[in-house]
């Protein structure tokens, strides 16, 4: 029997079509293997419906996003990095950089690298430099290995229309042992379309910190990203990822990373901005005795929800994955956590961890969280949890009669709660950035 729907309550699509890819290949003067990337992109992406009722997209309601508004892709209007706020600029991973990468608006305005990491063969540029300058690199790695245009109607969009990014290469056996900086800041509303390639080759070792933020706007506005991240072989890939978009941009993105034979792979996800964000966050343990760490915070207000879907694969025996996410909500805010450990059959002695902590901060708040496990070997250490909690009298009440304010005594509380997270976190100035956004939330 067929099902009638509201036409308002299905998902609309925004309106693109092959000529805007077209175009975008023929502007940028693109090979012919890119060319047939966003293609086959394209023709998936039009293949695909919107997602709506699939298990994944169920309980997110995107529908009120205005695709007129938020569709049109930023063109750069000569903006330059002094419009950036200064904690968005502000390196935290070191107190000496490798590199920075500043775009306005999708158009690099700045942009340095040391002679001592190019001396060593390490490639740090924009994306689209790259493909003219390190094709034969690019094209290996492009949407190949990790995130694919297969695995959804927005990757596919992504792989079809991306406009910017940045791309990392660090050959084997080298160490950068400076980190790298990257900043996306967008002054107007209307459609951006990033891509991250990070590649660190075997034995090698890189540090990067990705900054997306934008200015206010009464419009809206869409982010439809994919980041992408691979530790070769006994490499060591540690990423910081922090996302303050305004309160009028969706997020649509696309994130995973690889760890081979012995990587580390640590990865540091923070969400504290936009009016709605969608991200597959996911880790593919290929190789024996890879260890992924994932670490990720988030902190939502007012009308803001956040669904973040985590997925960790164990696709070689004797692999650690571990995952760790802590998360507030107030005022009506709503987040959805959804979060899976896979392996595939014969994959033994392996060691998934999944917990996702949530603390509600207002009785008008919803936090949902649903973890899973789908195991296909005997010989395993799984384990998964979500936890919630309040804000509990006794220890504000203490704190008051200290003679502290009452959002001060709520702000220490908090601090506890996250505490666990940011010890996880390997560089101090990501966790004092991540307390100023709680105090931000909290005090204003």
């Amino acid at each position: 029997m067929a099902v009638v729907r509201r036409r308002s309550s299905l998902p609309q699509a925004p309106d693109y079509n092959r000529a805007d890819v077209e175009a975008l290949s023929e502007k940028n003067n693109e090979p012919q293997w890119l060319r047939d990337l966003r293609m086959k992109s394209w023709e998936l992406y039009e293949e695909m419906p919107m997602p709506h009722m699939e298990e994944e997209w169920r309980r997110t309601d995107y529908t009120h996003i205005r695709w007129d508004e938020a569709q049109s892709i930023i063109q750069p209007n000569g903006a330059t990095s002094d419009v950036i706020p200064a904690k968005n600029l502000e390196p935290l991973t070191g107190d000496k950089q490798g590199g920075l990468l500043v775009f306005v608006d999708g158009k690099i305005v700045h942009y340095e690298v040391a002679d001592e990491l190019t001396e060593q063969g390490v490639i740090f540029t924009d994306l689209n430099t790259a493909v003219q300058e390190h094709g034969d690199i690019v094209e290996k790695y492009l949407m190949t290995q990790a995130v694919k245009p297969e695995d959804g109607k927005f990757a596919a969009l992504h792989g079809a229309l991306w406009h910017y990014g940045v791309f990392v290469h660090v050959p084997r056996n080298k160490v950068a042992e400076l980190p790298l900086q990257v900043v996306s800041y967008n002054t107007k509303p209307g459609a951006t379309l990033g891509h991250v390639l990070m590649v660190v080759e075997e034995n090698a070792q890189a540090t990067m910190q990705v900054e997306y933020a934008s200015a206010d706007n009464n419009a809206q506005s869409s982010y439809i990203g994919a980041t992408e991240l691979i530790a070769g072989d006994a490499a060591n890939l540690r990423y910081v990822s922090l996302q303050s978009w305004n309160r009028n941009t969706y997020e649509f993105s696309h994130q995973k990373g690889i760890a081979g034979r012995d990587a580390q792979l640590d990865w540091v996800n923070g969400v504290m901005g936009s009016r709605l964000t969608k991200a597959f966050i996911e880790v593919d343990a290929i190789g024996q005795g890879a260890n992924a760490r994932v670490s990720g915070f988030f902190f939502a207000d007012k009308n803001q929800f956040f669904d973040l879907d985590t997925q960790q694969n164990h696709n070689a025996p004797l692999t650690n994955t571990d995952l760790l996410f802590k998360g507030a909500a107030r005022d009506t805010a709503r987040t959805l956590w959804q979060g899976m450990i896979k392996s595939l059959p014969r994959m033994q002695k392996i060691d998934g961890y999944q917990v996702c902590r949530n603390l509600m901060l207002s009785d008008d708040a919803r936090m949902d969280s649903i973890p899973g496990l789908e195991i296909e070997a005997d010989d395993v250490a799984c384990s998964h949890a979500a936890t919630f909690g309040t804000l509990e009298e006794e220890p504000i009440f203490y704190l008051m009669s200290r003679g502290i304010t009452r959002p001060e005594a709520q702000l220490m509380v908090i601090e506890g709660f996250f505490d666990e997270l940011l010890q996880r976190i390997p560089f101090e100035r990501v966790r004092d950035r991540l307390m100023q956004e709680i105090e931000a939330k909290i005090i204003g």
